[in-house]
């Protein structure tokens, strides 16, 4: 009797599970949705304050050196070098009759040998102190500004220039060499009728 009671319960119960497996789903049924991303916000939140924290750290950092820097400012003088002005240009033997231009560009100045002198124009015009060219073909200084022209020793024949150019100090070093300063200038005041310091200690030495 106990053998027969259980087959039926047996039967059923696989019956049941049979029927939960082959039921097909209702006419109408709507599918299960599927499950939800994570929320893109609570990304973005942690991302926008390391960003706002990069930018006030960038600043905070930006302010503390720039004034780490101007407070090592004070630590260096604000000198101007100022160019050389004393210079050592050979011996006069070194220079032919007539004006040299070796060192107009290093030092602004022509090299005039007139026997008996020597003498170094400053090459700065007098009008308004553009440098002039010297024309040997023609025998002069030309400002290339406004035209005014000079002599082979530097003295104004052409307008706008008021007067001759100057002249830098030269003498003869310890070793015979010419030393010649362009911070040390001769000037003539011609149209004027000021001085004449041409022919000042200095303005030539005697070759």
């Amino acid at each position: 009797m106990a053998n027969a009671d259980s087959a039926p319960s047996t039967t059923t119960g696989k019956a049941a599970e049979a029927s939960a497996v082959a039921t097909p789903p209702k006419p109408g049924a709507k599918p299960a949705a599927p499950p939800k991303p994570a929320s893109s916000s609570a990304q973005e939140i942690p991302d926008s304050g390391k960003m706002r924290r990069r930018i006030i750290w960038s600043c905070v950092w930006g302010f503390v050196i720039a004034n780490f820097l101007m407070f090592l400012r004070f630590f260096f003088p604000r000198a101007l070098f100022e160019p050389e002005t004393v210079h050592v240009i050979g011996y006069p033997s070194d220079f032919q009759i007539g004006v040299n231009e070796k060192y107009k560009q290093a030092y602004r100045i022509w090299v005039v040998k007139e026997p008996p002198r020597l003498f170094c124009i400053f090459a700065k015009c007098t009008h308004l102190g553009c440098t002039p060219d010297w024309k040997p073909a023609e025998n002069k200084f030309k400002c290339p500004c406004h035209g005014s022209g000079y002599t082979p020793e530097g003295v104004n024949f052409e307008e706008p220039a008021p007067r001759p150019m100057d002249r830098a100090h030269v003498e003869l070093g310890s070793e015979g060499q010419i030393v010649v300063d362009t911070s040390r200038l001769y000037s003539w005041f011609k149209s004027q009728g000021g001085p004449d310091n041409f022919d000042d200690p200095g303005a030539f030495i005697t070759v």
